[in-house]
């Protein structure tokens, strides 16, 4: 449905966008990750034809790289929402087939807002109503026009994190039913695993990594990759035979880790603390996180190790324990 072809935007001598390539396929949803100046936003700017840049922007195997942005055929639902405060509900939902010529309307918005539950709410005002409530209108009417793909940009950025943890299940059912083709910019990536078919997460204007969800959390690309998911536990090593050289001592790796220099991950859950092993540590601070305590440890030697354990099991910051590395959550990176 959606191509890109060798992407490339510069602001002076900043490359916002470098040779980016990517395929969503019809009925999928893909999800941009990446942290602020990683050229997610401009991205989603290109394919709605916002920002100018090299390459090509093909739809259904058209290139419309020239074709400005209300002829494209896409939708694109922003952070803020951008509803109208001056029409109601459904004035904002009609707007987009009003647009495009459409004048009998009445039935489409009502299909509308029920589909994003807000079965007749088309007179309120935009003002009265929640973030929730506005979220929804927002997506009713990128929806309205009926967008062979629909864009959203940071779509729940606004809202707290209980209704924005509710409403990604939602969209994600939504779209589904829908048969909607659909990317999305998040920073998040809690919102893009809950979301999407596939993630791609950039890196100062490159595509650091692309795969499912599964995929990308149980196989980072880079040490960057892993780093932006919110793991700490990573080192330079050396591996020889089954064992990594690490700033930590020898750590045991998976069967058919490849030999020499590598960065390497531990994730919390392999740092396993017990009352004897090779490595001393003292823990210097845990953060009870629900279904577990993640405690942050010192050791006697290399950097600050982050490690899981269950509540009851969780020593008392200052307390001095041994540490044991479980092999299954050792995760060699490529480079």
């Amino acid at each position: 449905m959606l191509q890109l072809d060798s992407l490339t935007v510069r602001f002076g001598p900043h490359v916002a966008l470098n040779d980016v390539t990517l395929d969503v396929a019809e009925h999928e949803i893909v999800s941009v990750l990446g942290p602020s100046g990683s050229g997610k936003s401009t991205l989603l700017r290109v394919v709605a034809g916002l920002q100018p840049s090299a390459g090509r922007v093909l739809l259904d195997g058209a290139d419309v790289s020239a074709v400005p942005p209300h002829r494209r055929g896409v939708g694109l639902m922003f952070q803020d929402h951008a509803l109208f405060p001056q029409r109601d509900v459904a004035g904002n939902v009609a707007f987009g087939p009003r647009m495009h010529g459409q004048r009998d309307t009445a039935g489409r918005v009502e299909e509308l807002l029920a589909l994003v539950g807000l079965a007749g709410a088309g007179a309120r005002a935009v003002t009265t109503l929640s973030g929730g409530e506005q979220q929804r209108v927002a997506l009713a009417r990128a929806l309205a026009p009926e967008p062979r793909v629909l864009m959203l940009d940071e779509p729940l950025g606004q809202l707290d994190r209980t209704l924005r943890e509710r409403l990604v299940v939602e969209l994600r059912q939504l779209f589904t039913r829908l048969g909607t083709t659909v990317l999305a910019v998040t920073h998040d990536q809690g919102e893009a695993f809950a979301l999407s078919d596939r993630v791609v997460v950039m890196d100062a204007g490159r595509i650091a990594q692309v795969g499912t969800a599964q995929e990308v959390w149980s196989q980072p690309a880079s040490a960057f990759v892993a780093r932006f998911l919110g793991f700490e536990n990573v080192v330079a090593a050396v591996v020889r035979g089954d064992v990594a050289d690490t700033p930590w001592g020898p750590i045991r790796v998976p069967a058919g880790t490849p030999q020499g220099q590598c960065d390497l991950l531990v994730r919390p859950n392999g740092v396993l603390v017990k009352d004897r092993g090779k490595l001393g540590a003292t823990v210097a601070a845990r953060t009870f996180r629900g279904d577990h305590v993640a405690l942050l440890l010192t050791p006697e030697r290399g950097p600050q190790l982050e490690a899981s354990c269950r509540l009851q099991d969780a020593p008392e910051p200052g307390a001095a324990v041994r540490l044991v590395f479980d092999a299954a959550e050792v995760v060699p990176l490529p480079g």
